[in-house]
């Protein structure tokens, strides 16, 4: 597992992208297309913005404080047919446990409440990105990922 920041979230119209950097190493960049609300989720982590009621991950965040539960890190663990997988690994006072979760909800988590994010080698072999790029290799890659929300249907996210 290698340890990675959030460095940024893009709230778009259609689709979302989350940002992952390593932090040591190769700095490779991890992007990861999310939903809308998981986005805005996730970018009023980033802002500290306080809604009037708490947000769906602000609810998980004060159950698991409540049940006496922390949050030790955040694991996205897989890629397969072009979708992510992640886990949540929890400490209760019984022990530890293990969650199945997607990676947007998990890393929204995590932005609320200051947790570890690690992404599986093989993940970020098969879909990360050297951080330096040349200019001309930047654009063709925005124009790949703009190609790929062209074709991209919401029930490629079905599961």
């Amino acid at each position: 597992m290698v340890e990675v920041e959030l460095v940024t979230v893009r709230v778009e119209a259609t689709s979302s992208v989350v940002l992952l950097r390593e932090r040591t190493g190769g700095r490779r960049l991890l992007p990861i297309l999310i939903g809308n609300s998981e986005a805005t989720a996730i970018a009023y982590a980033l802002e500290r913005i306080e809604t009037p009621r708490p947000m769906t991950h602000d609810l998980i965040k004060n159950v698991l404080e409540e049940l006496g539960i922390t949050v030790e890190q955040v694991v996205v663990t897989e890629l397969r047919n072009r979708t992510f997988y992640a886990e949540l690994h929890l400490r209760a006072s019984a022990g530890p446990h293990t969650v199945s979760s997607r990676p947007s909800d998990a890393i929204a988590l995590a932005a609320r409440t200051g947790t570890p994010i690690f992404v599986e080698e093989a993940v970020l072999d098969e879909a990360a990105y050297p951080e330096e790029r040349p200019a001309a290799d930047q654009d063709e890659m925005v124009e790949q990922f703009k190609q790929f929300i062209d074709s991209v249907n919401p029930e490629d996210f079905a599961s």
